[in-house]
């Protein structure tokens, strides 16, 4: 049951609702425009079993009152109202605030205040960006007009029409004429939305437009320089059709202690994904109330934000090759990483590697082939760093040697790590990121022998092939969740897997000297790993289905479509190394 009281901050009266348990750490939810608190109902439901948590109508919506004039709507106001509510409900602890829109925008002001320091432990952002930082990217975007910053400015302002719109007198009139009425279905029509309307929304509408008329132009035409004094966990919506990504470019330059998060989801993600925004803002309230705890789930960013900050890649066999370049290339792109591989010793100096880039990275032993340890690696990864939002199932062996002489050890061997491995990395994290619900992305990398058969390596072929139709399956039943799965082809990569194949039905000095003869032909090749992964990271980013690497790859494809018969004259050749 909801504890409501009236706090009184200068001439305003403000609506508070309190739930949970008193003693329990405090986070205080402020809303944006046009909404009140009753917006953060369900997302209250879930946090008020392990916090205090504190929901006000700010002023000028819901059952709070308004100022006379516009004047009273200024930033400075607002953050007076907060500091009221916080005086008033938590005087004797910080509080962990958490902003969405304009709820966002005025806790920035707060959360930039040198004076209030102690009181506040934490800010959780959603869709709001602070209007002084704004207008310093404004400046920084206008002095320095390249291609990219002029394509990031259109991005904002087509996103930003309303706000010019807002400026113009009488628009606030739409509300009381019937947009009030029009909103839920417009909710609903653009965002998926089923929420109720409230008797106040043609008032809330109306007064707010007086949030953009008094402070927009003043504070991003002269900002001030304003630093955080508290962590801030900025949770970007990736479908958010008002604020745009790019728009917090430089935010660290800001915020000393800077965590992100990038979501599926649109601008409304606390009516829309209540469950899991109440995870994101427990998660981050767990980690400042017990620092040891549960810190590493958090993906920290300490320079500029890049196009995969804010996201956690899960690499398998990332100790060297493919798996090591493609690991290196999400972390150049901002990305937090888990690295496994049954070799720990590598996997560790990829982090290494990858942790020049600025970025978090931790590696793990694991037997992807073994399903029972691979489900304890899951358990363990979501539990320790949280779900990864991208899977690269990358380990594999190689093997060659005609069929009568691979025996049905080896092929238990090939078959437990290349198609096994693939197997337990699609159901035990596809299970996960269907449960979660905020889509991702998972690669299987296959190999250009999937296209065409061969008596060299029939074992091998194979399960490549079979990882190419399991991709295909899984990217069809998975779709409807929002999570892409793409095959990888590459042909010859000098990776190292040349000199770790096993020849079937040959003694050891003769599988040596097979090994160094392909390695030396894989070399000659030249093709390299880094290649391999700027092909998977661009295949993630565009949510290809397939992508074929190497013009073996694009051979072998079309062969096997347009010329089987020469695809299986092909297959006759042995190709063992001489």
């Amino acid at each position: 049951m909801s504890r409501q009281r009236e706090v009184v901050s200068g001439t305003v009266r403000l609506a508070v609702r309190c739930d949970g348990d008193p003693a329990a750490p405090p986070v205080l939810l402020v809303h944006g425009y046009p909404d009140a608190s009753q917006v953060w109902d369900a997302v209250a439901d879930r946090l008020a079993t392990e916090f205090l948590v504190i929901r006000y109508d700010v002023r000028g919506a819901g059952q709070s009152s308004a100022p006379a004039e516009a004047r009273g709507y200024r930033l400075e106001q607002l953050s007076q109202d907060l500091q009221a509510v916080m005086d008033a409900v938590s005087p004797d602890r910080p509080v962990h605030l958490v902003g969405h829109d304009w709820g966002s925008i005025q806790t920035w002001e707060a959360v930039t205040d040198p004076a209030l320091k102690e009181r506040i432990a934490s800010f959780t952002s959603l869709s709001g960006p602070c209007l002084d930082h704004m207008g310093y990217w404004l400046r920084d975007k206008l002095r320095q007009p390249s291609p990219a910053h002029v394509l990031a400015l259109v991005r904002q302002l087509i996103r930003s029409w309303y706000v010019m719109l807002f400026h113009l007198p009488g628009t606030g009139l739409v509300w009381k004429l019937g947009l009030a009425r029009l909103w839920p279905r417009l909710l609903r029509m653009t965002e998926g939305i089923d929420a109720p309307g409230r008797p106040s929304q043609s008032s809330d509408g109306w007064n707010g437009v007086a949030l953009y008329r008094a402070n927009f132009l003043r504070r991003l035409l002269l900002p001030r320089a304003r630093h955080a004094v508290a962590p801030v966990q900025l949770v970007i919506a990736e479908n958010d059709a008002y604020v745009s990504a790019g728009i917090f470019d430089g935010l660290a330059r800001w915020v000393p202690e800077l965590y992100v998060k990038r979501v599926r989801g649109g601008h409304w993600l606390p009516l829309k994904r209540p469950v899991f925004v109440a995870g994101l803002i427990a998660d981050f309230v767990r980690a400042r109330e017990n620092p040891g705890g549960t810190q590493s789930r958090l993906t920290r960013v300490q320079g500029p934000l890049r196009e995969f900050s804010g996201r956690q890649v899960l690499v398998t066999g990332a100790a060297s090759g493919i798996g090591r370049a493609t690991a290196l290339a999400f972390a150049e792109q901002g990305a937090s990483l888990v690295l496994a591989d049954l070799n720990l010793d590598g996997a560790e100096r990829t982090a290494l590697l990858a942790r020049l880039h600025g970025v978090s990275a931790w590696a793990c032993r694991v037997d992807v082939g073994d399903g029972v340890a691979m489900r304890t690696f899951a358990d363990g990864v979501e539990d320790a760093f949280g779900l990864p939002d991208i899977i690269i199932n990358n380990a594999g062996i190689g093997m060659a040697g005609g069929l009568l002489h691979t025996s049905e050890q080896d092929w238990e061997r090939i078959l437990r790590v290349n198609l096994w491995g693939l197997i337990h990395g699609i159901r035990l994290f596809g299970e996960r990121m269907v449960q979660a619900g905020n889509g991702g992305h998972i690669v299987n990398v296959a190999s250009a022998a999937a296209f065409t058969p061969s008596r060299t390596f029939p074992a091998y072929a194979t399960t490549k092939a079979a990882a190419l139709m399991l991709s295909e399956c899984a990217r069809a039943e998975f779709s409807r969740f929002d999570i892409g799965v793409t095959a990888v082809c590459p042909g010859f990569v000098d990776t190292g897997i040349a000199l770790s194949t096993q020849y079937t039905g040959v003694n050891a000095d003769e599988q040596q000297r097979r090994r160094e003869q392909a390695a030396k032909l894989y070399q000659r090749r030249g093709f390299t790993p880094q290649k391999v992964a700027a092909a998977i990271v661009h295949a993630v980013r565009r949510n290809r289905p397939l992508a074929l690497v190497g013009v073996e790859a694009q051979g072998a494809r079309w062969m096997s479509r347009f010329m089987p018969w020469a695809a299986r004259l092909f297959a006759r050749i042995d190709f063992s190394p001489n």
